[in-house]
């Protein structure tokens, strides 16, 4: 909630488990305020960038340290203001950590100076900053959606202007702080965002979100002709073939796939596919890894493995699509089971009983959609190209999963699907490593992020370049001002 006092602007970020308490506040910053800001991030940049590449992570190492070090607050407080469970934000802020390590590793090699020099010539390839990149991140794993920008960036020579979600301001401004560079924090919503991405001196822009989001931000970074990487949402498939096994640890991992912060993740498992024959053996499967591994209530309670959703207009939006026996038409049809248990007063917060529809319509909006909340189809098929047509169906193409006892089968099945990223034989955060590189296709976005290539996104490739035929001592040129390269 955004409230003004004093006249002035802040956000107040509420507990979306006990939504009667304010877990903090920040001062907005208005649209006409963000101009200086940026400006003071270029001037910082300049000096940045004339710093050695050992001095800049170095100072990416300490702020490892500086997080590993507030690692329980950081996630106490990211839990309070995110409803995602202790567990997973000790996770999410240890995964930053390791991130920003393997960024002090890695980045040596990613941006330095590429030389050739022999018969043909002299080629110098500079890896050099852009300058300052905006960097606009969600709610859903603020801290490393964050930290995946501000790593690569900052090795890099660019300064950073973060705008975290006005959902979960309050951790990422914390883990700012600890860093002795150039980034800075803006915070508000649109008007803010469109102030910071389309400023003049905003030279790269970094957007994980919703593709409505994305949409806005690609149209004005357009307009300004600024190069952007961006990370917008999913609806990935789960295809399990004829000889996947439904054993307890296979599906007890498919269940948190999808049920990981209440399903509000892009590359959770949205849409199960079965072959139909075994389409009864799965469900009973997955009703009892449930119950065995879902628990939903407060995210600081021992135990819990789902918390609330994000805001009550989440909760309304889930609570029509999951449907039931009184809405059956909502959910496409299908039949609605209730899964795992439910740990506390589900009246305290924006809690939604996590389901599994089976059977619903593969047109209905839980299924051709993005759920971004805790329910699932699971839909039965007759043949491969049968599931293969249907998971590939739609605009979205971020990730998927394939699961079968045939490692090649399962290869050679994920050859086809239409995604940035897929897994085999689990998915979601289970399924990621930082050498491999992440992102969309279709309308998921572009560029990447994690591995090289994500190293890559945060600097230019200049060339200098002294051809053979004009270094001191060669001899007379042939061929005349039209000639072509020689090679």
């Amino acid at each position: 909630m955004s409230t003004p006092i004093g006249g002035a602007g802040v956000i107040a970020r509420e507990n979306p488990a006990r939504t009667t308490e304010i877990v903090g506040v920040v001062a907005e910053t208005p649209a006409a305020a963000v101009s200086e800001i940026v400006r003071e991030a270029d001037a910082e940049q300049r000096k940045w960038a004339t710093r050695e590449l050992p001095e800049r992570l170095a100072v990416l190492s300490r702020a490892a340290v500086a997080i590993e070090d507030a690692v329980e607050e950081l996630a106490t407080l990211l839990a309070r203001e995110s409803g995602k469970v202790i567990g997973d934000c000790r996770g999410e802020i240890g995964f930053a950590v390791r991130y920003l390590r393997w960024v002090a590793e890695h980045a040596p090699a990613a941006y330095a100076d590429r030389v050739v020099d022999d018969e043909l010539g002299r080629i110098v390839e500079q890896r050099r900053p852009y300058g300052v990149v905006a960097a606009i991140t969600p709610w859903n794993a603020p801290v490393i959606l964050t930290v995946l920008k501000l790593a690569p960036a900052l090795a890099a020579g660019n300064a950073v202007v973060v705008k975290p979600s006005p959902l979960a301001p309050l951790t990422v401004s914390r883990v700012i702080a600890l860093f002795e560079a150039p980034v800075r924090v803006v915070h508000g919503s649109a008007d803010t965002g469109a102030a910071l991405v389309g400023h003049e001196l905003v030279r790269k822009v970094a957007f994980t979100g919703g593709s409505p989001g994305g949409r806005a931000v690609a149209a004005l970074a357009g307009d300004r002709l600024t190069p952007s990487v961006l990370e917008l949402g999913g609806n990935d498939p789960a295809v399990f073939l004829d000889d996947a096994p439904f054993d307890d640890d296979t599906v007890d991992r498919l269940v948190m796939a999808s049920f990981a912060t209440s399903g509000q993740v892009c590359m959770a498992a949205k849409r199960l596919y079965v072959p139909a024959s075994r389409l009864d053996s799965f469900v009973e499967a997955y009703l009892a890894a449930a119950g065995r591994v879902l628990v939903t209530g407060d995210p600081l309670a021992d135990g819990v493995t789902m918390g609330p959703v994000i805001s009550a207009a989440a909760q309304r939006a889930a609570i029509t699509l999951r449907g039931g026996p009184a809405l059956p038409a909502l959910s496409g049809g299908g039949t609605v089971h209730d899964l795992g248990r439910f740990d506390g007063d589900p009246e305290t917060g924006y809690f939604v009983r996590p389901a599994l529809v089976a059977g619903p319509d593969p047109a209905s909006p839980l299924v051709a959609a993005e759920q971004f909340a805790p329910i699932v189809p699971v839909l039965g098929y007759t043949s491969e190209e049968q599931v293969l047509a249907a998971a590939n169906a739609g605009e979205l193409g971020l990730g998927a999963s394939v699961w079968s006892a045939d490692e090649e089968r399962a290869f050679a099945f994920a050859r086809r699907f239409e995604a940035g990223f897929t897994f085999v034989n689990t998915h979601n955060r289970t399924g990621m490593s930082l050498r491999a590189p992440f992102g969309g296709v279709k309308r998921s976005g572009w560029g990447r992020e994690y591995a090289g290539e994500g190293l890559a996104e945060y600097v230019q490739t200049c060339v200098i370049h002294a051809p053979a035929a004009f270094r001191p001592g060669a001899g007379p040129v042939s061929g005349g001002p039209s000639a072509y390269p020689a090679g």
